[in-house]
């Protein structure tokens, strides 16, 4: 057990590294790109069983850099495996008893997690108190299912994983299969290639908030 353990450290540390790398990579071509300190900012970041690792781990290992308070949330508290690896997350607290007036942002990342998560009233009453109450939602790959559930996108210019597009149009959403989407505080992206941009809105949308 000892030795999953920090198999599964080694693990987490080697794709945060890796993905920080590559947004280091992306800002170098970004001229005016100024980072921006995050310091008091609280993040909820919503996984379930099946998360997608990167999706999951790059967003959270950038929002700590910045200065950013990371809670993860789930239906219960305990630990998920991701689908495309054997990475694990401990789910720090469960969404019945957090507060999303608590957080000013939430980070829904992708995989079957968030198929998983919009069958539970308890994370979905979370998201739109969030909505309701001006947080920064942000959403990579199939994360947008979840803000579909939550009755969120009608009118809103979106993007997300390709299959997830139908769903949107039905949902009365605008989708374009562009990097990343910010439509007000809702953000979405499509894959991990995108995550330099995805963070990168994230951050932009944290800095403007008071």
């Amino acid at each position: 057990m000892e030795n999953r353990k920090w198999g599964m450290r080694f693990e987490v540390i080697g794709i945060v590294v890796a993905g920080l790398i590559v947004f280091g990579s992306y800002v170098l071509h970004a001229e005016e790109y100024v980072p921006s300190d995050l310091k008091g900012k609280n993040v909820a970041v919503l996984v379930g069983e099946g998360f997608q690792d990167a999706e999951t781990l790059f967003p959270i290992g950038f929002l700590v850099n910045r200065g950013s308070e990371v809670t993860t949330i789930g239906v219960e508290k305990g630990y998920v495996k991701a689908y495309n690896s054997d990475t694990w997350v401990r789910v720090e607290m469960s969404a019945a008893e957090a507060d999303a007036d608590d957080y000013d942002a939430i980070v829904i990342p992708g995989g079957s997690s968030p198929a998983y998560l919009r069958e539970h009233d308890s994370v979905v009453n979370f998201l739109k108190k969030g909505a309701q109450g001006g947080k920064v939602i942000a959403a990579i790959c199939h994360g947008p299912q979840l803000l579909i559930t939550a009755g969120m996108l009608e009118g809103k210019n979106v993007t997300s994983y390709p299959s997830v597009a139908e769903e949107l149009y039905t949902a009365g959403a605008n989708y374009d299969d562009v990097p990343v989407m910010r439509d007000g505080k809702i953000i979405t992206s499509r894959v991990p290639d995108d995550l330099p941009h995805f963070v990168r809105a994230i951050e932009t949308a944290l800095s403007e908030s008071e």
